[in-house]
C-alpha cells in the first residue's frame, strides 16, 4: 500500500508550501540605446545592443518603426 496522510493539510500550511511556485513578472530596464523598455541582462530587441555594444544587425524594416 502506498504513502497515505495521516491528517488533512490545512489550506493555510498547503499555500504556504506552494508559496514559491508563483511566476514572477520580468524586471524591465531602458535600453540606453534607445529608451525603451527590455529586460535586464538581454539584448535589446529594438536596437539590437548589448552592452553598450551592437550585437546583431537590425533590418531596415525594424529601424522604418
Amino acid at each position: 500500500m502506498g504513502a497515505v496522510p495521516k491528517t488533512k493539510v490545512s489550506r493555510h500550511r498547503r499555500g504556504n508550501r506552494r508559496q514559491h511556485q508563483r511566476l514572477d513578472a520580468p524586471s524591465l530596464v531602458t535600453c540606453p540605446q534607445c529608451n525603451k523598455l527590455m529586460r535586464s541582462h538581454y539584448m535589446c530587441k529594438n536596437c539590437g545592443s548589448y552592452r553598450g555594444r551592437q550585437v546583431i544587425e537590425q533590418s531596415s524594416a525594424a529601424e522604418s518603426e
